[in-house]
């Protein structure tokens, strides 16, 4: 019983069918297995700095982010930097990593704390998606890792038209409507706790002293960003240019 209990917990990579599943999404057979366990073990089941995929996430995110932006340099050779710095924002974003690496199936094979539902509400699998890039980096070389991320990223999963079109800063997007139809628009945090030793924010869009949405993250920015997306889907802002129409219902 004890067994089957910390499956559940925290699910397990010792299997062939661990293997399996990671070569599927891979593409190709793992050099150094250890490094992508660490890519797909979260800190709420592994504190320690070398057992968790923290640090693997932090140089995914800097070889990725290096990778979108060689990538669109070459696709719009006469679009500004503005341009080109809002479309990678728009492409690395937290919940764009997230939707694209549960696609992919690394949902599954990713070891973290299950019995926490903060962490199901969270982005951890766009940051394992990025700790995952960030083993291959290491394993493969920067090369292969930049024909991986081609081949398993971008093109499956990026559809640049619709990106060009995207609003991706709900805040940004929330404040102008607020500002153009003459309302008050705050954000205030609600509450503060302490989660697997991060804190977990809760932070609300409050409209004219009304709370209009609320978002819940680790860190204010990312809390207060899905706040204003719920704010904005509920005055109907995203899919109407006649938004001084709306009113909360």
């Amino acid at each position: 019983m004890a067994v089957d209990f910390f499956k559940f917990f925290s699910g397990d990579h010792s299997g062939s069918s661990f293997k399996k599943e990671l070569k599927n999404i891979l593409g190709y057979k793992p050099g150094n297995l250890s490094l992508y366990k660490t890519a797909l073990t979260h800190r709420s089941v592994r504190e320690k700095a070398d057992e968790n995929n923290e640090r693997l996430e932090y140089l995914g995110d800097a070889v990725l982010s290096a990778l979108i932006a060689d990538y669109l340099f070459k696709r719009y050779p006469y679009r500004e930097e503005g341009f080109l710095t809002e479309m990678r924002s728009k492409m690395v974003n937290r919940q764009q990593l997230n939707e694209i690496a549960v696609r992919m199936g690394l949902k599954k094979i990713t070891l973290y704390n299950k019995m926490d539902g903060s962490l199901k509400a969270s982005q951890i699998f766009g940051n394992t998606l990025e700790a995952l890039v960030g083993a291959i980096y290491l394993d493969q070389g920067y090369k292969k890792t930049a024909k991986w991320v081609m081949e398993c990223i971008l093109m499956p999963h990026m559809f640049m038209d619709d990106l060009e079109n995207l609003e991706i800063n709900h805040k940004n997007k929330l404040y102008g409507w607020a500002n153009k139809n003459g309302r008050l628009l705050e954000f205030e945090t609600l509450n503060e706790k302490l989660e697997n030793g991060r804190r977990l924010f809760t932070v609300a869009a409050v409209l004219d002293g009304e709370m209009i949405g609320e978002g819940r993250a680790f860190n204010k920015k990312d809390a207060s960003q899905i706040a204003a997306q719920v704010a904005v889907e509920r005055l109907g802002i995203a899919t109407t240019d006649s938004a001084g129409d709306e009113t909360v219902s």
